[in-house]
């Protein structure tokens, strides 16, 4: 995968760190890198394997308010970004693992629910760097950890095998996504991580209606899981609904860090 990449068109880089399973590996020889989720903000919910990875590592890499979370478990050179300048904190973060050092990248909670564009982006780094030097790549680990997603099932009481999850919180089209949504509502519980901010609770609410949702069915908005100010909003579908609208934070009374949970009645 190149760098030129258009998330409305492809090739996505989600579809590239999944295009095949992961090689055998054995770690104590292979020195990967590791992806690493590290919960959804309280440290109580932070793996210890994950714990290791980033203690023993010599460059860590992550959006800021990320790497924020674990900088007190490393001496690792600490590489933050933000979504304008991922890009080049990645190439750095290649040149440093082509050089040797051991790396790993942080991302929230747990990188299978929410996070394969940036396993994609960091494997596509590690191998864009190493083919500049005629070397092998390391191969890509990833550490699970505990998402916001299994905090919100717990809950929200809405067990997985009887729920459908889909993740907005990623670039790119959204409407197969948003027709899963619409397939399960009347017979499965949902989970949904929204999009900050133009496909927040109350759009996906709105949109859930208009494609004919019973209104009254249970919705709840959890939002800052395991933080200190952890909140649980309750409603119906049809009073979610009334906070549609709008694209940015002004717009709409939850934060980012947000799960929908749509229940279907016992």
């Amino acid at each position: 995968m190149t760098d030129d990449y258009d998330l409305d068109s492809g090739p996505d880089p989600a579809t590239f760190a999944a295009a095949a399973p992961e090689p055998t590996v054995d770690e104590t020889a292979a020195d990967p890198v590791y992806v690493v989720g590290v919960g959804p903000g309280h440290p109580a919910y932070r793996t210890p394997r994950g714990e290791r990875a980033i203690s023993e590592a010599d460059v860590v890499v992550g959006f800021e308010t990320v790497v924020e979370l674990v900088e007190d478990v490393t001496d690792a050179d600490l590489l933050t970004c933000g979504y304008r300048d991922e890009a080049e904190a990645l190439a750095a973060f290649g040149e440093r693992v082509a050089a040797g050092e051991r790396g790993t990248a942080v991302a929230m909670g747990d990188p299978n629910h929410s996070g394969y564009q940036f396993v994609g982006k960091i494997q596509a780094a590690v191998e864009r760097e190493a083919d500049r030097r005629g070397t092998d790549p390391k191969p890509i680990r990833v550490i699970p950890g505990i998402s916001s997603l299994q905090v919100a099932a717990s809950r929200a009481r809405t067990p997985m095998e009887e729920t459908e999850f889909v993740t907005l919180h990623k670039s790119g089209d959204l409407d197969a996504d948003m027709d899963r949504l619409v397939a399960a509502v009347d017979d499965r519980n949902l989970l949904v991580l929204p999009r900050p901010y133009d496909r927040m609770p109350g759009d996906i609410a709105a949109f859930l209606l208009d494609r004919g949702a019973d209104p009254t069915l249970e919705a709840l908005v959890l939002e800052k899981l395991t933080h200190a100010d952890e909140a649980i909003h309750r409603y119906s579908l049809a009073e979610l609904s009334e906070h549609a609208g709008g694209d940015g934070s002004e717009d709409t009374p939850f934060s980012d860090l947000v799960v929908l949970a749509v229940r279907q009645p016992v």
